[in-house]
């Protein structure tokens, strides 16, 4: 298959005009013809949800981009419904890979369902396509923001590594998405490594300060972790500690590795130890 006829779609959480987005524009462009497809709107935290208060619609914009000019695809809709949009309705076709990224601030640890980064990389396997979701280590401070000062060198070579890996070669069997992670401080020498989803809590929501429940308050999360607790093979880990680049494979089959004959004598022996009853409260 040639350059020209590889399609791939690229999207973000962090809206059509995020730098982020068109640095991976520009890296994949190398690669096949990309139709970038992102959010009107900042949807930073919308995991891969489908809420129904937004409308769909589609608004042709054109970037430019390192001095081309792209036509690109605003959509009043979360990460996750503008991928569904893209595979749908703006492409010519079914993409061969769809790409979410580059995200500002990472998406690691047990909150990483909550990423529309990753939602919308969950996304684009839902519709058996194989999906990838790169997001590069920054300050709290930029993760909502579109800063200039932000440079995405080494993380378009990893995008461009890792696509090219996933377009020449079948995703290994229970692998759907790939969790690409990128510390502040990398370069296109840095080290990668397969990991897993830490399990610990990494963004910790804090307790908002107001004086009534009616008052508006958003809620606000801070980076804390101890390096002491953390797996070693976890994404946190390697981000974080050993300053390399995470790798995690991620699967739509959310099923408890637990073996299913062991849960099934477990509820059936407790449900009958427990058949004492229970009265509603009055």
């Amino acid at each position: 298959m040639n350059n020209s006829d590889i399609q791939i779609l690229l999207t973000n959480d962090d809206g059509i005009r995020s730098p982020g987005l068109w640095a991976a524009a520009e890296a994949l462009s190398c690669l096949g013809y990309v139709t970038v497809a992102a959010p009107r709107d900042q949807w930073s935290g919308a995991g891969r949800s489908h809420p129904n208060h937004t409308d769909g619609s589609i608004t042709l914009q054109t970037l430019t981009v390192h001095g081309v000019d792209w036509t690109v695809y605003a959509v009043n809709g979360t990460p996750a419904q503008t991928v569904a949009h893209g595979v749908l309705e703006i492409c010519p076709r079914k993409p061969d890979l769809v790409v979410s990224g580059i995200n500002y601030g990472e998406n690691v640890g047990s909150g990483t369902t909550i990423s529309g980064t990753v939602g919308a990389a969950l996304e684009g396997a839902g519709f058996g396509i194989p999906s990838m979701a790169v997001s590069l280590q920054t300050h709290e401070s930029y993760n909502l923001s579109y800063s200039r000062d932000i440079d995405f060198t080494s993380s378009k070579y990893f995008v461009t590594l890792f696509a090219e890996l996933l377009l020449r070669h079948q995703m290994p069997q229970d692998v759907d998405v790939l969790k690409i992670e990128i510390p502040d401080n990398a370069t296109t020498a840095t080290p990668w490594r397969v990991t897993r989803v830490g399990m610990n809590p990494y963004y910790h929501a804090s307790l908002p300060r107001r004086k009534s429940w009616d008052e508006p308050n958003r809620m606000q999360y801070t980076i804390q972790f101890d390096a002491q607790e953390l797996d070693p093979s976890s994404d946190v880990h390697a981000l974080r500690v050993e300053r390399v680049v995470s790798v995690t494979p991620l699967t739509l089959d959310m099923t408890s590795r637990i073996s299913l004959e062991d849960l099934d004598a477990f509820l059936h022996n407790s449900t009958n130890k427990d058949q004492s009853g229970c009265e509603p409260q009055k």
